[in-house]
């Protein structure tokens, strides 16, 4: 199997898609700008208690204010405390955490109003970004993510992945672990960190612990409040650091920027991969070239097609996810209803698991397969969805199917599920449902390439339209496009783009900056 990672990187966001055999598997796209994402530290103040819910609002700055369950505080919430306002004392000299006094554990029965108060200053981190109404939920437990491990200030422990089944190598890594953490901190071995040496994960303990440094320093340091003290890393590395695979046979990015920062990172963690990190120079978009586009507009959306002729209903509520399972136009198998049934519903499971991952869909989903008299038949399909399933990152729970067909199955959650709108709304007419002679566009794009040559004076620039629209400016001979050239300069390039809607128009410039030649009437 072939797995390669495409990173578009656009002036305002980031988008990174993951194939597998050339197929789309999993899509994220955050914005350049995002703030409140998942691993940020902010030192930030109690804004109001909620006794009836053991739980209290936190200011970090963000439009709804994040809430803090006291279950969430962690149990050494007091040794934090403490060591806070140690911190906080001394504006000059940080007070080490080392020499911290470990305080005993908080109950676990115990009520918020004991420990917090309105208007007090607290450490805190997101574990779940802003979902629809709500603000971002947080933890007083920090950790700080590597590659290999995970280091939490005012932890003892050292904890080995459960998915690593030697005993030797649990052994091995947890006695490393415990040789080299510094005193008051706790470290988690991940998976990968399997067979790895010693000088590796010496290496990332001493960038994590730096990272700690930073962030505590700036609490020290902080005159305002709440104030982000901590900022997971790079959007593109952030989002590529859990999702990295050495086993990848490419990595392309259309950016000089984040292609040197995606590097260094592999340098970092897998130095005889660097290699497979390279930048993507074509004229065509990096997403049509690798034709996730394509992949994009036909795997989202409230209808899902998938072999011969059946199809997803996918329905999202407030409460839980809801797929359809329809056989569709499929022809029935000559062996009766019970095995297309049965064809049909395995299908779907192969399907319904990349959605799962493509849209990253968390929380309840409800499935209702076709039903199926036979208890083996339905066993194979739970079966199979438990085997696509282990693919999947996210903590997951699949039950069997209930006796009235329905499969429900329990995703991690932590950000809201992917979205990609697959109806393209009319660029010209906006909803009135009358529009400007098509035969006239090519002649309002000439009037705007004229504009922004004469009068503005760029000179260099890259005209996106739709295929057809480009179809058209490049055919023939003597084409649109080479009179364009001719008369305004070789510096017009037209490029085909899947993206954009019928008669819709983007220009960017030599830096791929985008250049908005809109008028008053077409905003």
């Amino acid at each position: 199997m072939t797995s390669e990672v495409i990173i578009d990187v656009q002036p305002k966001d980031i988008s990174i898609a993951l194939l597998e055999d050339k197929s789309l598997v999993e899509y994220q796209n955050e914005p350049r700008e995002a703030s409140f994402a998942v691993g940020n530290i902010y030192f930030g103040r109690v804004k109001k208690l909620m006794p009836g819910l053991n739980a209290c609002f936190v200011d970090v700055g963000s439009e709804k204010d994040a809430f803090l369950h006291y279950l969430d505080m962690g149990l050494q919430f007091s040794s934090y405390e403490k060591y806070l306002k140690q911190v906080t004392s001394d504006r000059k000299k940080l007070f080490p955490i080392q020499k911290a006094t470990m305080m005993p554990e908080m109950p676990k029965e115990g009520s918020i109003q004991n420990y917090l108060k309105v208007g007090q200053e607290i450490l805190v981190q997101v574990v779940k970004e802003p979902i629809n109404t709500k603000g971002p939920r947080l933890t007083c437990e920090l950790s700080f993510a590597g590659r290999n491990i995970v280091l939490i200030p005012f932890g003892d422990k050292v904890s080995v992945s459960s998915k690593i089944k030697r005993s030797e190598e649990r052994s091995r890594l947890k006695q490393l672990m415990q040789s080299m953490k510094p005193k008051n901190f706790g470290i988690i071995v991940r998976t990968v960190a399997e067979g790895k040496k010693a000088a590796e994960l010496d290496q990332e303990l001493k960038v994590l612990l730096k990272r700690w440094e930073d962030a505590i320093t700036r609490v020290q340091q902080s005159t305002q409040v709440p104030l982000m003290v901590f900022e997971e890393q790079a959007r593109a590395v952030a989002l590529l650091r859990d999702l990295f695979n050495p086993t990848y046979d490419g990595i392309y990015v259309n950016n000089d920027e984040i292609y040197q920062q995606i590097r260094d990172y592999v340098a970092l963690i897998a130095p005889e991969k660097t290699d497979i990190v390279k930048p993507y120079t074509g004229k065509v978009p990096i997403f049509d070239n690798f034709n996730v586009t394509k992949q994009l507009k036909s795997g989202f959306g409230r209808t899902v097609n998938y072999k011969h002729g059946a199809y997803l209903i996918i329905e999202h509520t407030e409460a839980m996810h809801v797929v359809d399972v329809n056989s569709g136009t499929r022809i029935k198998k000559e062996n009766g209803q019970e095995a297309n049934a049965l064809e049909t519903n395995l299908g779907a499971a192969d399907e319904l698991a990349r959605q799962l991952r493509l849209r990253d869909m968390g929380g309840i989903i409800v499935v209702d397969f076709i039903d199926m008299n036979l208890a083996e038949d339905r066993q194979m399909l739970y079966e199979r969805m438990c085997e696509n399933m282990k693919k999947d990152r996210a903590r997951h729970n699949i039950l069997p199917l209930s006796k009235f067909g329905l499969m429900q199955i329990t995703r991690q959650r932590v950000r809201p599920a992917m979205d990609v709108a697959v109806e393209e709304s009319c660029p010209t007419c906006h909803g009135t449902g009358k529009i400007k002679s098509s035969i006239l566009f090519t002649d309002q794009l000439e009037s705007k390439v004229d504009r922004l040559v004469n009068q503005i004076g760029i000179k260099r620039f890259t005209l996106h339209v739709h295929p057809y629209v480009a179809a058209y400016i490049n055919q023939g001979v003597f084409s649109l496009r080479l009179r364009w050239q001719m008369k305004y300069g070789l510096g017009i390039r037209v490029v085909a783009s899947q993206k954009l809607a019928f008669l819709q128009y983007e220009f960017y410039d030599s830096n791929r900056e985008f250049i908005d030649m809109r008028e008053e009437n077409e905003a």
